[in-house]
C-alpha cells in the first residue's frame, strides 16, 4: 500500500506544490532567495531523509514538467506587446545575445580548464547558460555529463535570478530592454520568471533573449567544441 502511494503521480505533484508554496512564503520574507532554490533543496532533503526513490517522485514530477512547454509558449503573449521595441533595436539585441552566448560558453570552459577540470567537466559546464533540456542534449552529444549539466544550468538560473538584477543596477544598467536581454541570455527561464513577476517589459525582453540564446548556443556549441579540440 505504501509503495503504491509513493509511486502514484499525486505524490510527486503534491510534494512539488507544497515545497514551492513554502519557498514562496520564505521568499516573501527574504526576497533575494528564489523559491525554486528552497523548494528544490526541500524536495531533495525529503527524499534523502525518508529514503524515497527518485523514480517515485518523478512519477508525478514529470506531469508538472510537461507544463513547462505551454508556460514557455505563454511568454510570447507579453512579448508580442513589445515587439516594436525589439524590432527597433534588433541589430543591437541580436549582437548582444550572440556575444553573451559566446562569452558564457567560452568563459565557463576556460574557468574549468584553468582549475584542472577534466574534459567531461568542461563539456558539462560550457552549456550552463541555456535551459536544462538544451544543456542536457548538448552535453550528451559532445561527451559531457548530462546530469551535471542540468544541475549547473539550474544553479546558473538561480544565481542570475537572485543576484543578476541587483548586479546590473550597480553597473548602471537599469533600462528594461538591456536588463531583460542580459538576464535572459545568462539566466534563461529561471531568471525570466523572476523578472516577469516585477516587470512585464523586462520579462518579455528576457524571454526573447532566452529563446534566441538557446538557438544560437545550439548552433554554435558543437563547432566551438570542435574548434577547441575537446
Amino acid at each position: 500500500m505504501k509503495h503504491n502511494l509513493l509511486y502514484h503521480p499525486l505524490f510527486g505533484v503534491t510534494v512539488s506544490i507544497l515545497a514551492y508554496v513554502c519557498g514562496i512564503l520564505v521568499n516573501q520574507r527574504f526576497p533575494r532567495i528564489h523559491p525554486l532554490f528552497l523548494s528544490s533543496g526541500g524536495i531533495i532533503l525529503l527524499l534523502l531523509l525518508f529514503h524515497i526513490p527518485y523514480e517515485a517522485y518523478t512519477a508525478g514530477g514529470d506531469l508538472l514538467t510537461f507544463f513547462l512547454g505551454p508556460a514557455t509558449v505563454a511568454l510570447g503573449v507579453p512579448l508580442y506587446k513589445f515587439r516594436n521595441r525589439i524590432r527597433k533595436h534588433l541589430f543591437a539585441v541580436i549582437t548582444g545575445i550572440t556575444t553573451g552566448s559566446l562569452a558564457g560558453i567560452l568563459s565557463a570552459g576556460i574557468i574549468v580548464w584553468s582549475l584542472g577540470g577534466t574534459k567531461e567537466m568542461i563539456l558539462s559546464m560550457m552549456p550552463k547558460s541555456v535551459s536544462s533540456p538544451i544543456a542536457i542534449e548538448l552535453s550528451r552529444l559532445t561527451g559531457g555529463i548530462p546530469e551535471l549539466s542540468a544541475v549547473l544550468a539550474v544553479l546558473t538560473g538561480l544565481m542570475g535570478s537572485m543576484f543578476g538584477r541587483a548586479f546590473l543596477w550597480r553597473l548602471g544598467i537599469r533600462e528594461d530592454l538591456p536588463l531583460g536581454i542580459a538576464i535572459g541570455t545568462a539566466a534563461h527561464g529561471i531568471g525570466t520568471s523572476k523578472l516577469i513577476r516585477s516587470s512585464e517589459s523586462e520579462g518579455s525582453f528576457s524571454a526573447f533573449a532566452m529563446a534566441l540564446a538557446g538557438i544560437i548556443t545550439g548552433i554554435l556549441f558543437i563547432p566551438i567544441v570542435w574548434w577547441l579540440h575537446l
